[in-house]
């Protein structure tokens, strides 16, 4: 009985060392072959929460790979089941299924790329997401609130938070990601520049600094002016005066707005008529660069507490009420 038991023991020693001489050879093959692609190159996905048995189903199910249970071995032996990262990735006809691990763990996703512009507003920005082919939707008939719920800011309003720029980003990138970044971007660039700011501004927090930015880039697209404009309203709070500003009445106008402003709205009683309300609006009125940041952190030292649009995208900036009357009476009524 006991000989059987040796034997028995030994004959299924031998087969199991058969049976993993038989994988190592089958896994060695497998590792190094190369993928099958139905044209000289490929582009695979990998969805944003895909785990290696989903990608290993998904290779096999678009004839790239033959056995997705020898691409979940390799990836498990190597160590790196857990370190694939969500994107588009290019697919060449000379890889091999080791290769794959290597690219999608170590390489770079196919990136696009989309611009936010200075001076949008938030609505402006969220609708260019919105009509993105490659950011997934995920935010469709949200609130403002309810999407800064989401962002994990819920008692804070959207307008000025995000920062313009060009963003890249790989396909499986969601809107609600994509807004994300940009929240953190402009966080991190306000709340350095404000570490920096000038002394003695009449600025209570970053936030005051962040609403006074947005009226200066709505104010002027014109790089050197923005510090002359950041000057003057300055000037006029330090002065208790209000700062008289169209953008932000056009603002306040909302889509009542056609275009074209009238003495009338300059009467129109919202919280953001700078005519009539003192002090900075209750919230941004656009999404500021960098330099209308910078500006609003260290204006130019001015006497001026008047600006006019001279019709050229530049102002006419002046000292006292008088020669300010006077540029209107040469730069605007004659026009």
């Amino acid at each position: 009985m006991l000989r059987l038991i040796k034997r028995l023991l030994t004959l299924g020693l031998l087969a199991a060392l058969i049976i993993a001489a038989i994988l190592t050879f089958q896994l060695l093959r497998f590792q190094h072959s190369k993928v099958a692609l139905a044209s000289e190159d490929s582009v695979f996905l990998i969805r944003s929460g895909s785990n290696i048995k989903t990608i290993a189903q998904d290779l096999t199910r678009e004839g790239v790979i033959d056995d997705p249970w020898l691409f979940i071995l390799l990836a498990k032996l190597k160590g790196v089941e857990t370190r694939v990262r969500a994107g588009e990735y290019l697919i060449e006809g000379e890889q091999s299924p080791d290769d794959l691990l290597e690219t999608f763990t170590r390489g770079s996703p196919i990136q696009y790329d989309l611009t936010i512009i200075e001076g949008w507003t938030f609505r402006q920005m969220l609708a260019a997401v919105a009509a993105d082919p490659v950011l997934e939707q995920t935010l469709a008939g949200k609130s403002d609130a309810e999407i800064m719920a989401l962002l994990g800011y819920p008692d804070q309003h959207p307008e000025g938070r995000f920062f313009p720029d060009t963003y890249r980003f790989p396909k499986g990138t969601s809107d609600l990601d994509f807004l994300r970044r940009a929240y953190q971007v402009m966080e991190s660039h306000l709340q350095r520049e404000w570490s920096q700011r000038d002394p003695d501004l009449p600025l209570a927090d970053s936030y005051e600094a962040l609403i006074l930015a947005s009226i200066i880039e709505k104010e002027t697209a014109v790089g050197f002016e923005r510090p002359l404009i950041a000057g003057v309203f300055v000037e006029r709070l330090r002065r208790n005066m209000r700062l008289q500003t169209d953008p932000t009445v056009i603002y306040g106008l909302g889509a009542g707005f056609d275009g074209d402003i009238r003495f009338r709205d300059l009467k129109r009683d919202t919280p953001y008529n700078t005519y009539l309300n003192a002090g900075l609006t209750p919230t941004p009125i656009a999404l500021p660069g960098l330099d209308s940041i910078r500006a609003a952190l260290h204006p130019a030292r001015t006497n001026a507490l008047y600006f006019v649009s001279k019709g050229d995208g530049t102002h006419h900036f002046s000292a006292t009420l008088e020669e300010h009357n006077a540029a209107v009476r040469r730069y605007q009524l004659k026009r």
